[in-house]
């Protein structure tokens, strides 16, 4: 029988989908990347292959996990298989560089970006900024990984050569300028099945880490989110968010043959749209979502079953 197969390597992230996709009745099954084989003479099972694979899924001491997913999804691809969020989407998953070279082909303003390999290249880099305020990120990253905020090449350089200093997984560390905005705000577009779900509000007072998954929020060191407070959510749904940056996203996504990503996005003072990350492992705050009756995870499963639904409809009549 023909079934969905949810492709990850954090169970945490994922349960939200499986218990919607149990709730619709849809029959699935997890493949757990995190380590495995891939047999190339073997064909794959019949199905929908949805892919959440991380870019921060070594910093759960899966190392291998996305390098590995993206030879399996390149096996199912070559079989003809239906995969969604596939080889392109992990491309861009594990790599802010791609992220930024793509949305600015399709007219998509990003933040000045100087990628650096090396911490002399770093501080090379970051002097092209000097006067300004900038930040550093990891290129592969998630979770806020690498984010932090300088004033001057000085206090970068006692970064960098100090003990604290994060050396990236891929080596390739992003020197930025910084966007201030005149609220502490980040707003993240959702988008499933090439459509807009909604747009949420991201309170970013407390730092720059921002996962808006539930496990962050009990839990995981690496995506400290705080305490909610009750008159000043940290995530909130806007309503009837619209913007013509909508249709620029949905063209970036429908090119990169992504289905399923959080956009995320500032406006500085001018009220400019800065973008600055594709999130195609997105996740969604449940209190955020029950407050404003809409939830993602739904739609994702919902996306999911339509597509077996007309993949193996489609197959059955011929």
């Amino acid at each position: 029988m023909s079934k969905v197969y949810v492709i990850h390597e954090n169970s945490e992230w994922t349960v939200h989908l499986t218990k919607r996709l149990e709730e619709l009745g849809v029959p699935y099954e997890e493949w757990h990347l995190d380590e495995g084989t891939v047999d190339l003479s073997s064909e794959p099972p019949e199905g929908i292959f949805y892919s959440r694979m991380s870019a921060s899924s070594h910093t759960r001491d899966h190392r291998f996990a996305a390098e590995f997913t993206g030879q399996v999804l390149a096996w199912l691809e070559a079989h003809g298989r239906t995969v969604l969020n596939g080889t392109n989407a992990l491309k861009l998953e594990v790599s802010k560089v791609l992220q930024y070279l793509e949305l600015n082909k399709y007219g998509v303003k990003t933040p000045k970006t100087i990628a650096a390999v090396g911490k002399e290249n770093i501080l090379k880099a970051a002097s092209s900024f000097e006067g300004q305020s900038f930040i550093t990120k990891h290129n592969r990253a998630g979770k806020g990984l690498g984010v932090q905020l300088f004033q001057s090449v000085d206090a970068l350089k006692a970064y960098v050569e100090g003990p604290t200093f994060e050396e990236p997984v891929d080596g390739i560390t992003l020197i930025q300028e910084y966007i201030k905005s005149p609220e502490n705000y980040i707003t993240r577009c959702e988008f499933v099945g090439g459509n807009f779900v909604y747009a949420v509000k991201v309170d970013t007072s407390e730092g720059f880490e921002l996962c808006p998954a539930d496990a962050c929020q009990i839990g995981d060191l690496f995506c400290p989110v705080g305490e909610e407070v009750e008159e000043k959510p940290k995530f909130q749904i806007v309503e009837g968010f619209d913007d013509e940056i909508l249709e620029k996203y949905k063209e970036v996504l429908v090119k990169n043959s992504i289905q399923v990503a959080g956009i995320e996005f500032i406006r500085n003072a001018e009220g400019e749209i800065y973008t600055y990350d594709i999130n195609t492992n997105t996740n969604y705050n449940s209190d955020a979502e029950e407050k404003a009756g809409k939830f993602g995870m739904l739609e994702v499963a919902l996306f999911l079953k339509k597509t077996l639904e007309e993949k193996y409809s489609t197959t059955a009549a011929s």
